[in-house]
């Protein structure tokens, strides 16, 4: 009996070794059940259409009366008739949390005599002020923003939004072919086949429609987290061509840590998070493949951890070859797992920061102009080292955008400081109408670039070196030319990165704990 009992011992061992190969010690932790996520699918409508390829219900979700029945179509639910509904664009000039800042700049901007908007968001509150029809000309909301700048109930990077409000008594009109119903609650649906549809897309779990903190409709999918997931992973990092297992583990254990740490996120709206890079990209069930379910179920439950609370699990496209510490990227304290890091296979030396003559004598460097919207890197991103030219009419418009004024002849780009893996921290443009200043991420909206589609669109990284183009015969400078590396705000992993090191034969732990630095993974749920 005792010689059974070994060996029976003996095989859970020599199993449970064959189980975590590869895979360090997770630690153990008191598991809860898996929660539920929802995702604002459609944040923000007039009209929603609900079904289902099976058979479906639709019902009243305070009540629970079933007002439609069906199978394999959809019903229409939209705004009833007394709800007005306006568009016009609003100037957003501050995000706060403080609820006496919110008080006193409402005091003010009723005593100036201006219509005001505040939408709660993230655990504080958006504050938009001015109220224009969507066709306003581009001056007119110029001199208004000046106003505002000028009596103080704006800065300068306030920023236009056309803003949708219902006003007046809302209710939903649910219509099905001549039939329509009218409730005051949301509607939810439930299918036969667990899947529903939410405006044609396929979804897990259930759907609702509800009222956003604007008074029109948010269409809302409601799943268990790791149903959720399944539509996050393949679009966060495509298993085509980043098909390696440990890189999918590695995006499913962060997208899990950064979905559970945000529950809660957009309550003001009824759902936790939405859909896109606001939070994570998530397209329900029509996104998934066999290689990131697998990863995502054989993950399933872990998070990354710090000092036993779940990290802040940013990620990133590509980081250029050095990752950046999260003070260098955003206004916040240093996070000591946030630290800037280079490729796995080069040590931690800074000597490993890529430099003017890396950039510039780099095989693989591409033109930002030559290059459409999207995918991959050197060995895994195309983004991994690009260039990109402005001639002097080009920069001048594009500084002219941003800075809301002609700024004239551009004369110098200067950066003034770096950090220690490279990212410019703070720039200078100095132009005929005087010099410029912006700082850390904000130095990709200020110096955009013209992409392959003849749009401005956001400078791909903070980690590029600038230099003039000077005319040969003249010596005049004609143009600028940047020398640069990845793409993103670089802070965290770097999804490529993941997808190299997996390929080098790290583990999806091994992979985090590099671009995490000092975090543990343990099992949640």
């Amino acid at each position: 009996m005792f010689q059974k009992l070994v060996k029976y011992s003996f095989v859970v061992l020599l199993v449970s070794a064959l189980l975590l190969q590869g895979v360090s010690e997770i630690a153990a932790t008191t598991e809860s059940a898996e929660p539920m996520i929802r995702i604002g699918v459609e944040p923000e409508k007039e009209t929603i259409t609900l079904g289902s390829d099976g058979d479906y219900v639709i019902k009243d979700k305070v009540t629970g009366d079933v007002l439609f029945e069906g199978s394999n179509d959809s019903v229409e639910i939209t705004l009833g008739s007394s709800a007005e509904i306006k568009n016009n664009y609003r100037l957003q000039v501050a995000f706060t949390s403080s609820e006496p800042y919110v008080a006193d700049w409402l005091d003010r901007a009723k005593n100036a005599g201006h219509p005001t908007y505040v939408e709660p968001y993230n655990n504080g509150y958006r504050l938009f002020i001015g109220e224009f029809p969507a066709d306003a000309s581009f001056s007119d909301r110029t001199a208004f923003k000046n106003d505002m700048i000028r009596l103080g109930l704006a800065a300068s990077d306030a920023f236009w939004k056309v803003v949708t409000i219902a006003e007046g008594e809302s209710k939903l009109k649910v219509t099905s072919g001549s039939e329509a119903k009218a409730t005051e609650n949301s509607v939810v649906i439930e299918s036969s086949n667990d899947h529903i549809k939410i405006n044609g897309k396929k979804y897990r779990g259930l759907g609702e429609v509800a009222f956003n903190s604007k008074g029109t409709l948010a269409g809302i999918n409601e799943l268990p987290m790791e149903e959720y997931l399944y539509g996050v992973v393949p679009r966060e990092l495509p298993p085509v061509p980043y098909g390696e297992v440990e890189a999918q583990k590695s995006q499913a254990v962060a997208a899990r840590t950064y979905a559970m740490s945000n529950l809660g996120k957009r309550k003001a709206d009824g759902y936790d998070l939405l859909p896109t890079t606001s939070d994570q990209v998530y397209a329900g069930f029509e996104a998934e493949h066999p290689v990131s379910n697998q990863a995502v179920d054989e993950t399933k439950g872990i998070v990354a951890t710090y000092e036993g609370k779940l990290i802040t699990a940013v990620f990133n496209s590509t980081s250029g070859g050095y990752s950046a510490n999260n003070e260098d990227v955003w206004n916040s304290e240093a996070v000591p797992y946030l630290r800037g890091v280079p490729d796995a296979e080069r040590g931690k030396a800074l000597e490993h920061v890529p430099s003017l003559e890396v950039f510039k004598n780099h095989k693989n460097a591409k033109s930002l102009r030559a290059a459409a919207e999207g995918d991959y890197e050197s060995d895994w991103s195309r983004y991994h080292r690009w260039n990109f030219e402005w001639t002097s009419e080009e920069i001048s418009n594009v500084l002219s955008t941003y800075y809301n004024t002609e700024v004239g002849k551009v004369y110098e780009i200067n950066v003034l400081e770096r950090s220690n893996s490279g990212r410019v921290l703070e720039i200078e443009f100095v132009t005929e109408a005087g010099n410029f200043y912006e700082y850390k991420d904000r130095v990709r909206t200020a110096l955009k670039y013209i992409n392959a589609s003849g749009n401005q669109a956001s400078l791909l990284s903070t980690l590029f070196f600038i230099e003039p183009v000077v005319d040969n015969k003249t010596k005049e400078v004609i143009g600028f030319k940047t020398y640069g590396g990845g793409w993103g705000h670089g802070v965290g992993m770097s999804q490529t990165g993941a997808m190299g090191m997996a390929v080098k034969g790290y583990t999806f732990d091994e992979i985090l704990k590099h671009y995490y630095q000092g975090i543990e993974l343990e099992k949640n749920y």
